[in-house]
């Protein structure tokens, strides 16, 4: 976890309109309160817990929620205040740990404050302007292609009339072509953005990695320099190993985290699938993990591992991929 401190928690539950959000006291004292997710209730929000507070700084944190939770943490970002995204797993895994009874959003509020208290996450950091316009269309062309794919599943059923059909077919065309334009807009804001650009041009160095997937790395990928390490990286997309071991009897399959951004981890799937026949590196990675004993699928989810490493040697290293870069460092 990372390194910020502070006399005074606040644990917010996040829903579409409501924040629920509970401040702990270093003596163990608490206060309870719910605000509106708006504008208006994010300062009447900063507002208590600065009242609350008593004038001690205060630590706010709230789980990733999607479109809820990126409004009032960049309120609070922009406000001055440390504030703190957690993964919902690891604020589940806390709260079950310190013996949590009730699902209220009470209770989480409290829970997630207990979890900033404890576990000290690292500060969080709205992501540049051209970073966020990016990820919006990057997540709608997501958007419009998982519909488009589940219209033309329709087209299976035996139950459709001729007309419904056309409607169908109609349907998954409009889809594909709206889907098609929004990664065209993606595709000029890159052009237009010279940081942007020049990352995605290395992205692209990666066989495997087409215009795509750099712009879905470039969209839900952390700076660089926020990440301390490629394995953060892999780690931050839930695809750090996870072991299954205890004593000598507890020994089951170790597995992928899965605790992490699954837009970037689903991003990653079918490229990997292309790099580990094309990819000179992930292709030799991947003929060694079947070859001893590795299943397939567990294979491939290594070279996914492998893959979103290797996008973050490109872009810490500020030079295009090749393969045999790893031969070439000094002893």
């Amino acid at each position: 976890m990372g390194q910020p401190t502070a006399a005074a928690s606040v644990g917010i539950d996040v829903a579409k309109a409501t924040l629920d959000a509970c401040l702990l006291l270093p003596g163990g004292q608490a206060r309870a309160a719910a605000f509106a997710n708006d504008p208006a209730g994010h300062a009447a929000l900063i507002a208590w817990a600065d009242r609350h507070a008593g004038g001690l700084p205060a630590h706010f944190c709230l789980e990733a929620t999607g479109p809820y939770s990126d409004p009032p943490a960049t309120a609070l970002s922009d406000a001055g205040r440390l504030v703190s995204v957690a993964n919902p797993a690891r604020v589940k895994a806390h709260a079950t740990a310190a013996g949590q009874g009730n699902k209220t959003d009470p209770a989480d509020a409290r829970a997630v404050a207990e979890f900033a208290r404890d576990r000290r996450p690292p500060a969080w950091r709205p992501p540049a302007p051209e970073v966020r316009e990016l990820q919006a269309l990057v997540r709608r062309r997501d958007d419009l292609r998982e519909m488009a794919a589940r219209e033309k599943a329709r087209l299976d059923s035996p139950v459709l009339t001729r007309a419904a059909r056309k409607s169908v077919e109609r349907a998954v065309k409009f889809l594909g072509r709206e889907a098609d334009r929004v990664q065209a807009a993606a595709d000029d804001l890159i052009a237009a953005a010279p940081a942007l650009k020049a990352d995605r041009d290395l992205l692209a160095s990666i066989p495997g990695v087409g215009a795509q997937t750099a712009s879905t790395v470039l969209a839900e990928l952390p700076p660089v320099e926020r990440l301390p390490s490629a394995q953060a990286a892999a780690a931050y997309a839930g695809l750090a190993p996870r072991e299954f071991r205890s004593g000598v009897s507890v020994r089951r399959r170790t597995r992928l985290s899965k605790a992490g951004n699954a837009r970037l981890r689903k991003a990653l799937y079918l490229p990997t699938q292309t790099a580990v026949r094309f990819n000179p590196l992930l292709k030799g990675f991947f003929e060694r993990l079947v070859k001893a004993g590795k299943p397939k699928m567990a294979a491939v989810g290594a070279c996914m591992r492998k893959l979103v490493m290797l996008c973050y040697g490109v872009l810490k290293n500020r030079a295009p991929f090749d393969p045999a870069w790893a031969s070439k460092k000094a002893p």
